[in-house]
């Protein structure tokens, strides 16, 4: 999957974040770069088609966020989903959240070499 990054002045400015660092935009999804602080970047994908409820589509792939992730520059490290507790859930959107993470996790599948 090619992504173009967009520049940083065609950004919204009404939704700034300090945290975003980049933005990339391919003709079927929307990524973000949030720097979380301490080696920790928060990746955001969302599919830039409507559905009929006016959020954003659902069903991004596992196989397409691998290759975000992977296009965007973290090919090299783990990254994770995370399903939180019932009190804690904000759905105001349907987009995806991968945390990247410094090291690697050791529950992580592993190609034996």
């Amino acid at each position: 999957m090619e992504l173009l990054s967009i520049p940083v002045a065609q950004w919204p400015p009404q939704n700034h974040d300090p945290r975003r660092l980049k933005m990339f935009i391919h003709p079927e999804v929307l990524v973000q770069v949030f720097d979380e602080g301490n080696g920790i970047y928060r990746l955001t994908v969302n599919l830039l088609a409507l559905g009929g409820n006016e959020r954003w589509k659902d069903g991004i792939s596992w196989d397409s966020l691998q290759e975000i992730k992977d296009s965007v520059g973290f090919a090299g490290q783990d990254a994770v989903e995370v399903y939180p507790a019932a009190q804690d859930v904000v759905n105001v959107a349907n987009m995806r959240h991968l945390w990247v993470l410094l090291e690697k996790r050791p529950f992580a599948w592993r190609h034996e070499s």
